[in-house]
C-alpha cells in the first residue's frame, strides 16, 4: 500500500554517498582541484541543529551543505594562523529528502558540492552558477 503524503526518501547507503561526494570532486578540472589540498570534505548525516538555529533555518532541509573557513581570496600571509583548516560538510539527509531518483541525487551531490567550493574561492550565494 503507497503511503500518502510526503514522498518516499531514496535509499543509498552512507558509502554509496561518499562515493558519489568523491566522484563529484574528482570530476572538477584539475587547476580547481588542486586548490582543495588542505580542504577537507565530509558527508554527514543531517546538519547539527545548533547549526540550523545559527543560520535562521527552520528545517534540516533547508540546508545541503557548508563552507566553513577561509576563502581563497581572504587568505594571506598576515592572516592570523592557528586556524582550522577549510571543510565543506555535504548532508546526506537532506539531499535525499529533496532528489525522487537515484539521477537527481548524483546531480544534487554535485551540484552542492560545487556550490561549497565555490565559497572556498570566495564567491557569494548570488554569485554561484546555479
Amino acid at each position: 500500500m503507497a503511503h500518502r503524503g510526503r514522498p518516499r526518501t531514496i535509499s543509498i547507503n552512507p558509502e554509496e554517498f561518499e562515493v558519489l561526494v568523491r566522484r563529484a570532486v574528482e570530476g572538477l578540472p584539475e587547476q580547481y582541484r588542486s586548490l582543495l589540498k588542505n580542504v577537507a570534505v565530509v558527508v554527514e548525516a543531517e546538519p547539527p541543529r545548533e547549526l540550523l538555529d545559527e543560520l535562521d533555518l527552520e528545517s534540516e532541509d533547508d540546508l545541503l551543505g557548508l563552507y566553513a573557513g577561509t576563502s581563497l581570496p581572504s587568505d594571506s600571509f598576515f592572516h592570523p594562523g592557528g586556524e582550522l583548516p577549510a571543510k565543506i560538510s555535504i548532508y546526506r539527509g537532506p539531499i535525499l529528502r529533496l532528489c525522487r531518483t537515484p539521477e537527481e541525487v548524483v546531480q544534487e551531490v554535485r551540484d552542492t558540492v560545487v556550490h561549497e567550493i565555490g565559497h572556498h574561492f570566495g564567491l557569494r550565494d548570488d554569485e554561484m552558477p546555479y
